[in-house]
C-alpha cells in the first residue's frame, strides 16, 4: 500500500471528534430532546483530563460517564468540554478533551462512534461502531436515578465494523 500524505486517518478521527462536538453543542443549548443521551468513554489519563481523584484512582485507564438525566453546566469549547456530574451523592466537575474520547454511543437513535489513539491510528484503520439494538438500561442509583458513577466500561453494545471492508481494493 502507498503512504498516505495526506493523513486521511487522522482526518477522519478529527472529523468524527467534531459530530461529538456538535452534538454536546446541540445539547449545551436545548438540552437533551427525545431519547437522546450520551455515553461518552475516555481515557482517565490523557493530556488535559481533569477529573476528581477519587475517579481517577476508581478508572485508571478508562472511564464511562453518561449525559441523560443529572447532569450541570455543560460547557462546549473547540477542543474540550466541561460537565458536572454527581458520583456517590457528590457534585463532581470533569474537564474532557475531545481528544482523550475513546467512544461515543446515544442509544436513544443506535448511533456510535469509536475513536483510536495517535499510535493505534498509524497501525489500524479507523472502526466504526455499529450498535446492536440495546436490551439493558442505563445503571440506576437506588433512588432511580441514573448514576455516571454506575456506567458500564464499554458504551456501546454491537459490533465493530473496518472502513477497509467498504472501500474498493
Amino acid at each position: 500500500m502507498a503512504k498516505d500524505f495526506i493523513g486521511y486517518q487522522a482526518l477522519t478521527d478529527a472529523a468524527l471528534r467534531g459530530v461529538v462536538r456538535e452534538a454536546l453543542r446541540r445539547i449545551e443549548k436545548s438540552g437533551l430532546i427525545g431519547a437522546h443521551h450520551f455515553y461518552l468513554t475516555f481515557k482517565t489519563h490523557a493530556d488535559g483530563v481533569d477529573i476528581p481523584d477519587f475517579l481517577r484512582e476508581q478508572y485508571p485507564d478508562e472511564m464511562t460517564i453518561i449525559i441523560q438525566h443529572q447532569y450541570w453546566a455543560l460547557k462546549v469549547k473547540d477542543d474540550y468540554f466541561e460537565v458536572t456530574l454527581t458520583f456517590k451523592k457528590l457534585p463532581a466537575p470533569l474537564h474532557i478533551p475531545f481528544a482523550a474520547l475513546t467512544a461515543f454511543f446515544d442509544p436513544g437513535v443506535q448511533f456510535g462512534l469509536q475513536f483510536r489513539g495517535e499510535t493505534e491510528a498509524k497501525a489500524t484503520p479507523a472502526p466504526v461502531v455499529v450498535p446492536a439494538p440495546v436490551g439493558d438500561a442505563p445503571a440506576e442509583a437506588a433512588d432511580g436515578t441514573p448514576d455516571a458513577a454506575l456506567a458500564p466500561e464499554k458504551p456501546h453494545p454491537g459490533e465493530v465494523v473496518s472502513l477497509d471492508s467498504f472501500r474498493k481494493k
